[in-house]
């Protein structure tokens, strides 16, 4: 039920480049801020969803999942584990093609409606991380800086 292998995983990247983030936050410093530039860096198209701001990462938010008017492949959540069942009923009623639930997520009731819909699961893993890992973007702990680099420095030079 779960999609959890690597080719199946390097599908899901690979096909699927828009994405509606469930819960994004306008603030820097949280998880899925990183995530969801991350992916926009990467060529993907965030889709906030989050009713208390206007904008985030240069996006228009939305209320819900429901409110996006384009096509949306990915329904990447953000949320508690008892918070996805609704959000799963959102991204079958907009034909997500994929429910994503973020590390340390996961509800089983939400999963069995989105592999009902023929949608592909995956859970209690990370999209940042899962592209990186596979597509080569894995950084210093997971984050580029440009901090730390094995790179000379040009005033050394």
């Amino acid at each position: 039920m779960l999609t959890e292998d690597i080719q199946s995983l390097r599908r899901i990247l690979s096909k699927n480049k828009t994405i509606a983030v469930v819960g994004l936050s306008a603030r820097w410093y949280r998880p899925s801020y990183f995530a969801a530039k991350y992916l926009q860096e990467y060529g993907y198209r965030v889709i906030p969803v989050n009713p208390n701001y206007d904008e985030i990462l240069g996006e228009k938010c939305y209320a819900s999942v429901e409110d996006v008017p384009e096509p949306i492949d990915v329904v990447d959540v953000f949320q508690r584990s008892d918070a996805v069942l609704p959000i799963a009923e959102s991204a079958v009623a907009v034909n997500a093609k994929v429910l994503w639930m973020q590390l340390g997520i996961y509800n089983e009731q939400a999963t069995r409606l989105a592999f009902e819909a023929g949608m592909d699961i995956v859970a209690n893993r990370c999209m940042k991380i899962e592209h990186a890992r596979l597509f080569g973007g894995l950084n210093f702990i997971g984050v580029n800086t440009n901090i730390i680099s094995s790179q000379r420095p040009r005033w050394i030079v």
